[in-house]
């Protein structure tokens, strides 16, 4: 599992560049704070907190933050994007001493990392919730009408077959509290590689690949209205039956998202497979 959430740390930092700030809309939630209880298996408020097995799975969350010489804020030394990648070495009184992967350590607030990540099973029908490598709670989800298939294009009345839940690995680009399903984790798809295939495919224009990629290395939402789709969301209003009804996205028990709302930042990597 270590192996697996370092691979999906570096696939998304692939896609950074200069951030533009983009202020998160959830509350602040230390990272040492008890994950939600489980629907189905783990006592997530039995998790241990800064182990040494947490170290290199952190990630930076909310807005880019700096890198102080000392835990406090008087000595800023480098801005660090949202998803960077940081092995955590300890935490105490709301400050965290990392390490960068070019070797350079430093402190961050506590509050703007998290080792937190989900992973979606769409064979399962099921929500993972993870911090690091421990699995924290489970979630009953439904899926897209075609369970069994990759996204590749927007779906419709007369194209049911498109209404499919992409797989990859994604973030949260933003969380919406006013969703028409009750509450909403967005997902940054369509992705580059996204792009790349439907420019190949000739289901995107060369501005609409263009403005995908400026999106995704300026941590901004990508275009949802193009051929390829768009608003795929981890959401509210699920029937809690593991099925499949929705138009590609994951939908839970508004009380399973009342449980991941707090935890889930804005650039928490999901995995969909």
């Amino acid at each position: 599992m270590r192996t697996l959430l370092s691979a999906l740390l570096v696939g998304l930092l692939g896609l950074v560049g200069p951030v533009a700030g983009q202020q998160s809309t959830s509350p602040t939630v230390p990272s040492t704070a008890a994950l939600p209880g489980a629907d189905e298996t783990t006592d997530a408020t039995a998790l241990p907190t800064h182990r040494p097995d947490d170290a290199a799975l952190s990630h930076v969350v909310g807005d880019a933050t700096l890198l102080y010489n000392r835990p406090d804020s008087t000595a800023p030394v480098r801005r660090l994007p949202v998803r960077t990648p940081l092995q955590r070495q300890g935490c105490e009184a709301g400050w965290c001493r990392v390490r960068t992967d070019d070797g350079r350590t430093g402190h961050v607030p506590e509050t703007a990392i998290s080792n937190v990540w989900i992973r979606v099973s769409k064979a399962e029908r099921r929500v993972y919730l993870y911090r690091g490598p421990e699995l924290a709670a489970t979630f009953k989800a439904d899926v897209g009408y075609n369970t069994f298939s990759d996204k590749k294009r927007q779906g419709s009345e007369t194209l049911r077959d498109h209404w499919r839940t992409p797989e990859g690995t994604f973030y949260v680009i933003r969380k919406n509290p006013s969703s028409s399903f009750y509450k909403a984790l967005v997902l940054n798809y369509p992705t580059i590689a996204d792009a790349e295939r439907g420019l190949q495919q000739d289901l995107i224009s060369e501005s609409e690949y263009k403005s995908i990629v400026e999106a995704q290395r300026d941590f901004r939402m990508p275009p949802m209205g193009t051929d390829l789709g768009g608003w795929i969301e981890i959401h509210g209003e699920g029937t809690g039956a593991a099925t499949t009804w929705t138009q590609g996205c994951v939908a839970v028990r508004n009380e399973d998202m009342n449980r991941l709302w707090p935890t889930v930042k804005v650039g928490t990597p999901v995995l969909v497979e």
